[in-house]
């Protein structure tokens, strides 16, 4: 296989993210700087990045966390105050955050080794719906409700679009903006609300996918139940370039 792709299994990124650590010449395989065309064998041959062996799980670990406002999502920021990975257990910190979650928004994240799971879910070309609850200061009208699913070009150029967005009044003038995605674009959701002078007070990510965040307490993490990795691999099954043995729990 390719080594992008072995390198993507291992849990190591995307595909395309772990090409950089090959042209960063950080992975060997037998002994030898790989190139991006290097083909591997896992039963025969030696790969390792930044000197560490590097071996495909075969047992794949999926863990959510309810991630509170003022936690970085990565794994090392010198730079950072606070890092998601404080909040995961030391035995699977191991494990890779699917997608981000800017510093002050919260809610689900999922963490995980099944580096081909990550791409799918990641994936735009897939479209996995990802739910979020804006919880605003000011009401948001039907005309803005249509404008979100139509799509908006910001300040910048950049257009973003929502799959769903429906307003649910609050007693104080706010309320509660549901908001459904299927694409990850940096801040989409605070500078689409910013465009239509939405003032959010609060950001939750409640599901990704088939998973939901449900009544998990902020901070805390837990194991997906068999359940819900059943749901994840079924989103899976059929997709090009996930096979039944990439998804085996």
């Amino acid at each position: 296989m390719r080594l992008n792709r072995f390198l993507a299994l291992a849990g190591h990124g995307s595909r395309r993210s772990v090409e950089a650590l090959i042209t960063q010449s950080r992975v060997e395989v037998n002994g030898q700087t790989a190139l991006l065309q290097t083909q591997v064998d896992p039963e025969k041959d030696r790969v390792e990045l930044d000197g560490r062996t590097v071996t495909l799980p075969t047992l794949f670990s999926y863990l959510m966390l309810n991630k509170p406002p003022g936690y970085t999502v990565t794994r090392n920021d010198p730079k950072a105050d606070r890092l998601v990975y404080e909040l995961v257990p030391p035995d699977c910190r191991h494990l890779a955050y699917v997608g981000r979650l800017d510093k002050e928004s919260e809610g689900l994240l999922i963490f995980t080794n099944n580096g081909l799971m990550t791409q799918h879910l990641l994936s735009p070309a897939n479209r996995v719906r990802k739910t979020y609850l804006i919880y605003t200061s000011t009401a948001v009208s039907k005309a803005s409700e249509l404008r979100l699913v139509k799509g908006i070009k910001v300040a910048d150029g950049s257009f973003f679009k929502a799959e769903e967005a429906m307003f649910t009044p609050g007693n104080s003038g706010g309320g509660i903006l549901k908001m459904v995605l299927t694409e990850g674009k940096k801040r989409e959701i605070r500078r689409m609300c910013e465009t239509l002078d939405i003032e959010i007070l609060r950001l939750k990510r409640v599901s990704i996918g088939p998973v939901e965040l449900g009544s998990l307490p902020v901070g805390d993490s837990r194991r997906l139940t068999d359940a819900e990795i059943k749901r994840l691999e079924k989103a899976v099954s059929g997709k090009k370039g996930v096979s039944k043995a990439d998804t085996i729990t």
